[in-house]
Parts: C-alpha cells; sequence; structure tokens
C-alpha cells in the first residue's frame, strides 16, 4: 500500500487568522517500506514570519522571500500525493493549513478519511507517555542529533521511522522471523522422517600404495622446496 508522510512548517498556529503554510515535505512509503521518493518545497506566505516561528523553524521572510506561491505550483504536490492515505504528527493541524492553501487557490480540499494522526496512534499505543516527535524518537531508538531547528522534510523522514514502529515495525520483523524458524524446523522434521533407504557401506578415503608411490616420486623432484 502506497502512503504519504508528511509534515508542514507554517507561520503559525491557526489558518484562519491569516497564518500560512510556508514549507512542506513528503516521504513516500509502499508497504512501510520508504522508497526514496520525496517531495520538499519552500513557499512565499506573502506575510511577515513572527519572531516566534522563525525561532522554531529558521526560515526567515527575506529566505521566503523569491520562494514560489503555493498556488502556483500546487499542482506538483497534488500529483506527488495522489489519493495515498497522509500521515502526519497531529495531523489536525497540518491537514487545516494544506487545505487552507487549497482553498484559497480554489482547488478542492482534501478529504479528511485520507488522514492518519500519529499522535493519537501514539496515545492508544502509549497511554500517559510523552507524544512528541523527540519523544517518541528516543523511545524507538531513532537518531534525531542531526533536527536542531524543525524542518518540514527532515521531520517527515523522522515520522516515516516513528510510524513503521507504531505500526509494529519491528516486531513485524519478528515474527516474520519466527515463520523463517518454523519452516527451517518443519524442513528438518522432514528430512528426518525421509522414507528408509538402502544403507550403502562408507567409500574408502586412504590412499593406495601406487599413489603413495606416486606422490613420493613427485616430492622427490621438488628442488629446495620451502617445508624443507
Amino acid at each position: 500500500m502506497r502512503e504519504i508522510v508528511f509534515d508542514t512548517e507554517t507561520t503559525g498556529l491557526d489558518p484562519k487568522t491569516g497564518d500560512r503554510m510556508v514549507e512542506i515535505g513528503c516521504v513516500e512509503m509502499v508497504n512501510l517500506v520508504p522508497t526514496g521518493e520525496v517531495f520538499h518545497a519552500y513557499y512565499n506566505p506573502e506575510r511577515d514570519m513572527p519572531a516566534g516561528a522563525e525561532a522554531v523553524h529558521g526560515l526567515s521572510a527575506s529566505f521566503l522571500s523569491d520562494k514560489p506561491l503555493f498556488r502556483d505550483t500546487a499542482h506538483e504536490l497534488l500529483d506527488f500525493i495522489g489519493d495515498a492515505p497522509l500521515i502526519a504528527h497531529n495531523a489536525g493541524f497540518d491537514f487545516a493549513f494544506l487545505n487552507a492553501e487549497l482553498a484559497l487557490c480554489e482547488r478542492e480540499a482534501i478529504c479528511m478519511s485520507r488522514m492518519v494522526d500519529t499522535v493519537a496512534m501514539a496515545k492508544k499505543r502509549h497511554p500517559g507517555a510523552k507524544l512528541s516527535l523527540d519523544a517518541l524518537c528516543s523511545r524507538y531508538g531513532i537518531d534525531r542529533s542531526h533536527r536542531v531547528k524543525h524542518g518540514a522534510l527532515l521531520d517527515a523522514e523522522l515520522l516515516a521511522q516513528v510510524y513503521v514502529e507504531l505500526k509494529g515495525g519491528r516486531q513485524i520483523g519478528l515474527e516474520l522471523a519466527a515463520e523463517r524458524v518454523q519452516v527451517v524446523e518443519q524442513e528438518v522434521v522432514a528430512v528426518r522422517q525421509a522414507p528408509d533407504r538402502p544403507r550403502r557401506e562408507p567409500r574408502g578415503h586412504a590412499p593406495s600404495e601406487e599413489e603413495l608411490a606416486r606422490h613420493r616420486k613427485f616430492m622427490s623432484g621438488i628442488e629446495n622446496p620451502l617445508w624443507g
């Protein structure tokens, strides 16, 4: 099954008050395995960048000033995600911004039925535990040492690893290994229970006197042997 893990960076917390999406990163997965195909884009928000938001992701208004407008390149993103399920951490936030951008350019909203929220998954699997992306990376031993600031593509790549774990990634591997052991054991049993065959006398492996004589003659013809 094809799925898209994605993350966004924004100018703030609420698209209804004028905040805009400034970055999106998407990671394609097929059967819970990243394919290597990604989508990454920055967008000019056509507004200022609050200091609090810039402190989180490091994207300044100056940096974004020459980036394309979302409405001019929206088709590229839509072509990439297709009709696949969309996985995000606190997905309601990311869906709200993505659909707000689509509304601004008069495009159809993405159906919420496609949304998969890893926060909800983690809450169900680890009740009472910390649910941030950093906390889940620590829980599952996922290296995030290169995550100095938030970045949409980097966070999507980390989340893809977390998502696999939330789906039982390592346990899936153990189950496959157990199935393989069972198959091997069945094969061993099958060999042990093979029908009786006629017993054959063991074949002799000692050299004959003739072979020994030829060997001595060959060895005597070697001059200055290393073992001499």
